[in-house]
């Protein structure tokens, strides 16, 4: 094969080798980002995407001779820095990706830099809390606990303390801790007993709740068991869980992430061989599952069972639709609604599902449909940090412009993180306010479900 520009061939993604010692071995990953960053720097395609591509540019533009060898190679932590594996240069803008030989996966080699950056203890306690979401969910739905913790956490004084302790931007979006864990709440079955398979869509479905349905938001995953119910198909709330993996992924934490996958994987496995569809209401989550975990554990056949049962929730009801098994009894108009597709969710290759099924809903009852297709910039814990909030609102500042453009009666993102940030982008902007409800509430609000 030449060394051609650009690529005819779909990407494919390699394990990560994490494993073997050579992988911890800095000056050999430094020998990797310079061969990298070189190509990265004699292309710059994908200098609009996040700040990583630009701090790179500006360092190699303020060397001596304009080019990549004159940049000291401790400044390349700058870079690794800010990104926050959103994995859009990979799928959306590199034309040197595999199988183009010259092999860039910009991405795992961020990712690489994070582990070893982790594994000599450079990362914060700040960071690592905030990355523990199962610990600090554990006062969601705790009687007064969780009203008192909520309360304290928008005072000036605490957010002060946190920005100091924990490196939380004083001004950032933060999630509330649920009065009630959807765990708690979700009944552990539904009512619909008979499996009805379809060619694309298993007839029942298993809940993965995920840490921020379960601890911040579990009206989204109450909507979900309502469409579910609707639509008689049988489900189950995973009997055990634990998160996702993918907030100890972005820091480098390997080990913590198999930890998570251990506790996961077992338990999904076991679903997936009894024919359930696995659905997570949070694309992060879904796409740990489908693409990072298979990538870590390329040898592990019940990493993989999982990841050929693992569904987006509209990626699933889309499915269902194709298979003439989705009720289309829409009675309520959504009016004007402009939706945002995460980054998580644009990567997993499954199309523009969560839009098919709006504008599904658009055929029975009057929906004007705005989507953006654009990074918001909160990127998990990235959005919230002291050093990354301003930039991550300079990042989505041309989402929160194209979501007030038709002032919206509804706003909308498959990523709860991302929708917020945007409702708070657009708020500090003046635009005029609109409803934020997540497509998942959007379909419930639509079947005219209570």
């Amino acid at each position: 094969m030449s060394n051609r520009e650009g690529n005819l061939d779909a990407p494919t993604r390699h394990p990560v080798d994490w494993k073997n010692p050579a992988f911890y071995d800095e000056a050999a990953a430094f020998k990797e980002m310079e061969r990298v960053f070189d190509v990265c720097h004699g292309c710059r395609r994908c200098v609009s995407l996040c700040r990583a591509f630009p701090t790179l540019f500006d360092l190699v533009d303020a060397t001596q001779d304009g080019e990549v060898h004159g940049v000291a190679k401790k400044a390349y932590w700058n870079v690794v820095d800010q990104c926050y594996l959103c994995d859009l240069c990979y799928m959306t803008k590199c034309p040197y990706v595999p199988p183009h030989p010259w092999n860039l996966d910009f991405p795992h080699l961020m990712l690489r830099a994070k582990a070893i950056k982790h594994k000599a203890g450079k990362v914060s306690a700040g960071e690592r809390f905030l990355a523990s979401t199962d610990a600090h969910g554990q006062f969601a739905g705790i009687p007064i606990v969780v009203q008192a913790v909520n309360a304290i956490n928008k005072t000036k004084p605490a957010r002060k303390l946190m920005e100091k302790a924990l490196g939380v931007h004083r001004d950032a979006w933060m999630p509330e801790l649920a009065t009630q864990r959807f765990r708690w709440s979700a009944a552990k079955a539904g009512k619909a007993t008979t499996v009805v398979d379809g060619e694309r869509s298993p007839g029942k479905v298993a809940i993965f709740a995920t840490c921020y349905v379960n601890y911040n938001e579990p009206g989204i995953g109450h909507d979900l068991l309502k469409s579910l119910e609707h639509n008689a198909i049988p489900y189950v709330i995973v009997e055990k869980e634990s998160c996702c993996g993918m907030p100890k992924l972005e820091l480098g934490d390997l080990e913590g992430v198999e930890r998570h996958k251990s506790v996961n994987i077992p338990m999904l496995a076991k679903y997936a061989r009894e024919g359930y569809a696995i659905v997570s209401a949070i694309p992060t989550c879904t796409l740990m599952f489908k693409q990072e975990l298979p990538l870590l554990f390329p040898e592990d056949p019940e990493v993989r069972l999982v990841q050929q049962a693992m569904f987006d929730p509209f990626e699933y009801f889309v499915a269902r639709h194709k298979d003439g098994m989705l009720k289309t009894d829409f009675k309520q108009p959504l009016g004007k609604v402009s939706y945002h597709i995460p980054c998580h969710g644009r990567v997993q290759n499954i199309g523009k599902k969560t839009q098919e099924l709006l504008q599904l809903i658009g055929k029975s009852v009057p929906v004007q449909l705005t989507t953006v297709e654009r990074c918001s910039g909160h990127a998990g814990t990235y959005g919230v940090k002291k050093d990354y909030h301003e930039s991550a609102m300079r990042i989505g500042k041309p989402v929160f412009q194209a979501m007030a453009k038709d002032e919206p009666d509804y706003i909308s993102s498959d990523c709860a993180l991302a929708g917020h940030h945007i409702a708070q982008g657009m708020l500090n902007a003046g635009s005029p306010a609109a409803r934020l409800e997540h497509p998942l509430s959007l379909l419930r609000i639509a079947y005219g479900l209570e």
